[in-house]
């Protein structure tokens, strides 16, 4: 069935074996004993369990003449029992057998809108999340997008990387709420990134010229939590690289060195998300970030990090990043979200953006 994982589906291929499986011995049951009982108002249930399993109207017709059959047959092995149950249980395979075609016509109609939604929603997220070069200079870089449900649920994660003269420049950020309007905030967001990352020289002026422009916005609710990454693409230094970091009321990046140890990193001071800045008078403030060759930097939203295992506890992501193989940067990013799948038992409540940057020789 449309959308199910492979363990749902093997348990859902299961629970109707069995249905089938304990309607065939009751079938039996009937034949076997004497003519004066029979079990054949059972086999209404036979249609229903065809369309379960199904997309196409034929089956559950098929499967309702088929049980409309058996029950004749019983309906022949038992001659003591009352004509009127024997009209009762044809009358009852009938009616299911129509509201069973019914049913799947309905849902067959509503997955086909829901595919459409979908597409749709896909086709503004691709327009709005450009592709991400693998490689600017001496970085490498990947990200991975994961909504949290199958349905057409667009998020507010966003994420842009670009090459400047003032160095590689990176955004990941997080709309409050979902939805359309999420969607419109997220595109002037990017849109005032793209500008202000290619104009301005000062990364911090950067961050106050998206919260300006958040500011801007007729009946604006909305913030947005966001982190901003610059990144000479060619080492100041020899063995490490000066970069800046400011965040936004984000959670805080965590550094993988090449020796495995993994630091979150935490802002000395606090700032409030983009559009939220002139209730807190503050300004934001660029923070020094060493990268050196063989380094990855993880950027990622809560919807990683605040996913929740059956006894609710958080994902463990620094412990996990350190835990992690040696891989590139797109390899480590799939590690991780398959990790965060099975942590939760494959259920997560939001959507998570993952990036990660990593300097190579």
């Amino acid at each position: 069935m449309e959308n199910e994982s492979p363990r749902e589906t093997r348990r859902s291929r299961g629970l109707l074996f069995a249905a089938y499986l304990l309607l065939t011995a009751a079938v039996l049951a009937d034949l076997l004993t004497g003519p004066q009982t029979t079990v054949s108002p059972v086999l209404a249930s036979v249609p229903v369990l065809a369309g379960s399993g199904t997309r196409n109207v034929r089956v559950p017709l098929v499967a309702g003449v088929l049980a409309a059959l058996a029950a004749g047959l019983l309906a022949l092995v038992n001659p003591d029992v009352s004509t009127a149950v024997h009209v009762a249980a044809l009358a009852a395979i009938v009616s299911v057998t129509l509201a069973s075609a019914a049913n799947v016509v309905v849902v067959t109609s509503r997955e086909r809108e829901l595919r459409q939604v979908r597409s749709v929603a896909e086709a503004a997220q691709q327009a709005l999340l450009r592709p991400v070069p693998p490689r600017l200079g001496s970085l490498r870089i990947a990200v991975r997008y994961a909504a949290a449900a199958a349905e057409a649920r667009i998020g507010g994660d966003l994420y842009e990387v670009l090459e400047t003269r003032y160095g590689v420049r990176v955004l990941l950020g997080d709309v409050e709420g979902k939805g359309l309007s999420a969607v419109d905030t997220a595109a002037d967001v990017l849109g005032v990134f793209r500008e202000a990352a290619r104009t301005e020289p000062d990364l911090a002026r950067v961050a106050e010229r998206l919260d300006a422009a958040l500011a801007r916005r007729p009946d604006n609710e909305r913030f947005v939590t966001a982190v901003l990454v610059g990144i000479p693409k060619v080492p100041k230094a020899e063995g490490g690289a000066d970069a800046e970091l400011v965040n936004c009321g984000h959670p805080a990046p965590l550094l993988l060195s090449r020796t495995g140890r993994v630091s979150a990193l935490e802002p000395t001071g606090y700032a409030p998300p983009l559009g939220l800045l002139a209730l807190t008078g503050g300004t934001y403030h660029a923070e020094p970030l060493t990268l050196r060759r063989g380094d990855l930097l993880l950027l990622y939203t809560d919807g990683l990090s605040e996913s929740r295992d059956a006894a609710g506890r958080f994902y463990p992501l620094a412990e996990r990043l350190a835990d992690a193989p040696a891989l590139g940067p797109g390899a480590l990013l799939d590690h991780l979200l398959a990790d965060v799948r099975a942590y939760t038992g494959g259920s997560t409540t939001d959507d998570s953006a993952l990036l990660a940057v990593r300097r190579e020789s």
